[in-house]
């Protein structure tokens, strides 16, 4: 599904581990970015921030926020730095459909329709990794991250991800999460809960999670003496 093609012209730099994003805007045209992803941009650009989800949900923690730049003043270039230090990959979505989870969406074209989506209480509250998706759509260019590698996984019948590694899937897989095993090895293997995928689509999962690197930091946090 990754394609060459782009609306607006774009380079990425420090491919894989520290991906950084540069988009040249085309004069009188807006992109829209992940909130505090923006580094460097040039004059002619101007900014203004949207909440998809809505209030109700921002309360809840399901909102995302977006900044929107335009190009008032002639074309002007703008450098995203997302958060994770990981790679980045690019779509150029022509009425398909793709989901991310919450923290992987860095940015896109006016045509490509951002929304928060509810997972639903056994989909997301128990994953213990995301309370909602992110799903994308329409004409256009899309580019998301991950946190340590990507590598994009055909799935055609079946494929079980560890709900920490999953970045992005196509429309049209089923899923659902569940354990591993039993209850005993949910709370004693490490291993935690799994996104079962069904269909014939791509996933894009991630070689690092969060999870397990604050687990390893964490005997290192500096600790008062009383």
């Amino acid at each position: 599904m990754t394609d060459t093609r782009s609306d607006y012209p774009f380079q990425i730099h420090g491919r894989p581990d520290f991906s950084y994003l540069t988009v040249q805007i085309p004069a009188g045209q807006t992109l829209k970015v992940e909130a505090s992803a923006m580094a460097t941009m040039d004059t002619t650009l101007t900014m203004k921030t949207k909440m998809k989800g809505g209030l109700g949900r921002f309360l809840t923690g399901e909102s995302l926020f977006i900044n929107e730049f335009t190009a008032e003043g002639g074309v002007g270039e703008i450098g995203i730095a997302p958060g994770a230090p990981g790679d980045l990959e690019h779509l150029h979505l022509q009425g398909q459909t793709v989901f991310l989870q919450n923290s992987a969406y860095v940015a896109s074209t006016p045509n490509v329709a951002v929304e928060s989506k509810w997972q639903g209480m056994m989909k997301g509250f128990f994953s213990g990794e995301s309370l909602f998706l992110i799903r994308c759509s329409g004409q256009g260019d899309l580019w998301f991250n991950t946190y340590g590698a990507m590598i994009e996984v055909d799935v055609n019948g079946g494929y079980v991800v560890d709900t920490g590694h999953i970045v992005a899937f196509t429309e049209g897989l089923e899923y659902h999460v569940t354990k591993v095993g039993g209850y005993k090895s949910l709370f004693l293997s490490g291993e935690g809960l799994v996104c079962r995928f069904t269909g014939q689509g791509k996933v894009w999962i991630q070689t690092k999670k969060v999870r397990p690197l604050a687990s390893w930091a964490y005997p290192y946090r500096p600790v008062k003496n009383n």
